[in-house]
């Protein structure tokens, strides 16, 4: 089939097309999960494998489903692409709705026009709601009774942080710095520009996370590649596919982990006290290839990106190569499926739900380059001494009909006040909260403020 030819077909004749046309996975998803993923030969096509499930939204009166013992309602729904979570000290969720800023120079060519339809088809690239909501729930029934507009016009906003009195926003092209005062249910001062992030009108992986230390004294920021495999030059990789450490004291920022792809989830491992990041793996290698994963990120370390995956990896696509970088290139600790689309990390150190105590919840936002679709589905990774052990268990799944579409797409995971874990779910434009079917109420921030005064 010429170029010219696909350029005139719509863009479902195109979906259709590649969709057919490209051969299906030739092992389980549950080869490429685990410390020892399958990593088969790669399979480089012209035309990538696309298979898409299109996003449809919850019907009325369905919801994804959780594992016995357990229970799942919306914390909050109507919501405008709700994609990041951060629950405040005291108790109140802040949820990010936000989509992909304007990025003209990413949809150039036939790879730039496939993914551009790709992320339509799949409930994204809409215009960005581009601020923060505050939920409270407070009579600790599990739902929010209080839905604010927290922040607004902002850029893209993904992270969150709160230090001190100061919380962080991590807009796509910038770190802000905003006065918080408890129990505020609005910000309406003007923010502050800590740190310019590599943003422009490329900007392929636009989403920027930040976290603070225990000691609340550096930030670390997540900063995904411009690029699949730095098609569009390495040139425009600078400050890219890394995670940066910056310290609040001095101001001074640096390169704390390169070679991560796309970072987006990061935190702290409650057992053994290290950064965990989970990342997303490069695409057009088949669906077999490559897994994304979750790793303990140490300082000074290169994970790979572009020149090789999985470790030392030799990815050939990729030029010019540098094998000197590719012997440096760390293995990954624990392989989340291969185009899952991880996205979301939360460790769990709390008692509510003491079978999942000290592991982590992964959301998975789901492939668009695997046949079958593989993720659209909320896991937990169990730990043992501070280091993944075993095999992932499903928590929250359904997300996905029986044709294929997308009901939902989980994104950001958070654990509440409770103990609860709250899914930010950007197709649905909701909220869900996963409790013990036991738990029917329980004393909220708000109740045991009003306690106290």
């Amino acid at each position: 089939m010429s170029l010219r030819l696909l350029f005139s077909l719509t863009g479902s004749s195109l979906i259709l097309i590649f969709t057919g046309c490209t051969p299906s996975s030739q092992y389980s998803i549950s080869d490429s999960f685990g410390p020892q993923p399958v990593l088969p030969e790669p399979q480089s096509r012209l035309i990538p494998t696309v298979n898409i499930a299109p996003a449809k939204g919850w019907p009325k009166g369905k919801m994804p489903t959780t594992v016995e013992g357990l229970k799942v309602q919306a914390f909050a729904s109507g919501l405008d692409h709700p994609r990041w979570l951060y629950v405040l000290p005291n108790g109140d969720v802040l949820v990010a709705e936000t989509d992909a800023p304007p990025k003209p120079e990413d949809s150039k060519g036939i790879r730039g026009k496939i993914m551009k339809m790709v992320m339509n088809r799949a409930g994204s690239s809409l215009p960005s709601a581009n601020r923060i909501r505050l939920l409270r729930d407070s009579n600790g029934d599990g739902i929010a009774d209080q839905n604010t507009v927290f922040l607004q016009n902002l850029n893209s906003p993904f992270g969150m942080a709160l230090v001190g009195n100061m919380l962080y926003v991590a807009n796509t092209d910038s770190l802000m710095r905003y006065p918080y005062q408890e129990d505020a249910t609005q910000i309406t001062a003007k923010g502050t520009k800590v740190l310019d992030l590599p943003a422009g009108p490329l900007n392929h992986h636009w989403t920027k996370n930040v976290i603070a230390n225990p000691e609340g004294t550096k930030l670390y920021i997540t900063v995904g590649s411009n690029s699949n495999v730095g098609e569009n030059g390495l040139d425009q990789e600078q400050g890219r596919a890394q995670i940066l450490e910056y310290d609040i004291a001095t101001a001074k920022v640096r390169p704390y982990a390169t070679g991560l792809r796309n970072p987006n989830g990061i935190g702290w491992q409650p057992q053994g006290g290290q950064l965990w990041t989970v990342v997303n793996e490069r695409d057009e290698l088949g669906s077999d290839l490559v897994p994304d994963y979750m790793t303990s990120v140490k300082d000074g370390a290169f994970y790979g990106w572009p020149y090789s995956y999985y470790g030392q990896h030799v990815d050939k696509r990729v030029k010019p190569q540098n094998p000197e970088l590719v012997a440096r290139a760390l293995k990954p600790d624990y392989a989340l499926g291969n185009h899952t689309a991880s996205l979301g990390l939360a460790f769990y150190a709390t008692e509510l739900m003491p079978q999942y105590r000290g592991g982590a919840f992964i959301g998975q936002h789901g492939s668009w380059n695997r046949k079958p679709h593989s993720g659209y589905k909320v896991i937990f990774v169990p730990f043992r001494n501070g280091q993944p052990y075993g095999q992932p268990q499903d928590v929250l799944t359904g997300f996905l009909n029986e044709k294929g579409e997308a009901l939902g797409r989980p994104v950001g995971v958070a654990i509440d006040f409770s103990g609860a874990l709250l899914v930010a779910d950007d197709v649905g434009n909701t909220v869900w909260r996963v409790s013990p079917v036991a738990q029917t109420t329980y004393e909220s921030p708000t109740q045991k403020y009003q306690q106290k005064n």
